[in-house]
């Protein structure tokens, strides 16, 4: 496969993974707590840093504002593959931006999330590396 289409793919899998994310978010009850006590209780206190929001809210802007985030590297990262691929390819900064930003991601999940998205951030990491790698090995 050229360059391209592995960073595409790349940044196509973290864009699945964000829009599903922000679906989850917004149209499901996947992020609320099997503890419907703890529910109540995250829907009516209000973190140290402020009494304007609540527990509830802050985790779910979080968490659409995640979401958000890997979309728009999925995005700008499709972009530059399809669109602008020599200043992609011509860019350490760029390509350095991506592989850093995939293997923080991956970390988090690691640390602090699930196996779906752990793989899927994998996935997307080892297809960025693959691509970097064609490109500066002749593929």
């Amino acid at each position: 496969m050229t360059p391209s289409i592995l960073i595409t793919i790349s940044a196509g899998i973290a864009l699945a993974l964000g829009v599903i994310h922000l679906y989850l978010t917004f149209f499901t009850r996947s992020f609320a707590p099997r503890d419907v006590a703890l529910e109540t209780a995250l829907k009516t206190v209000s973190p140290r840093i402020s009494g304007q929001t609540t527990m509830w809210k802050a985790q779910t802007g979080f968490n659409a504002s995640h979401s958000m985030g890997v979309i728009l590297f999925g995005l700008v990262y499709a972009y530059l593959a399809l669109e602008q691929t020599a200043a992609l390819f011509h860019s350490r900064f760029l390509l350095g931006l991506g592989v850093v930003t995939l293997v923080a991601y991956m970390l988090l999940a690691r640390r602090y999330w699930f196996a779906v998205p752990l793989l899927g951030i994998s996935l997307s990491l080892g297809f960025f590396l693959a691509g970097i790698s064609a490109a500066y090995n002749g593929g």
